[in-house]
């Protein structure tokens, strides 16, 4: 079983940059593909960022596309995500997930992933 440890949360300003860091546990986080979803207050979980279990491909939600990269380092089981130019708009907890791989239609459900993180706050003053 994977548990998942997010951190790298933080208080920025717009325009800055933050690395948020999902560790995980376990001897089978090489095989998950992973996600990072956010959730701000009053709204429903959005998907962000995943990439698959190889590192081979990585899909981003069009509100970050070209301001944040997911990767992965499975030597460390550890899984990045490197946010730009933040907006205040980003400001929400976000959650590191896994995938198992089944086959769905979506990989950016948040019904796809079954194993989930505490969360980490980011929040983006004006």
């Amino acid at each position: 079983q994977v548990q998942l440890v997010e951190s790298g949360g933080g208080l920025v300003q717009a325009g800055d940059s933050l690395r948020l860091i999902c560790a995980a546990s376990g001897r089978t986080f090489s095989w998950y593909h992973m996600g990072w979803f956010r959730q701000a207050p009053g709204k429903e979980r959005e998907f962000v960022a995943g990439i698959l279990w190889n590192g081979g491909s990585t899909y981003y939600a069009d509100s970050v596309r070209g301001r944040f990269t997911i990767s992965r380092d499975s030597a460390k089981n550890t899984v990045y995500l490197q946010m730009n130019s933040l907006k205040p708009e980003d400001t929400a907890v976000y959650y590191c997930a896994a995938d198992p791989r089944r086959p769905v239609t979506s990989r950016t459900s948040p019904d796809t992933y079954d194993l989930w993180g505490q969360g980490t706050q980011v929040t983006v003053s004006s």
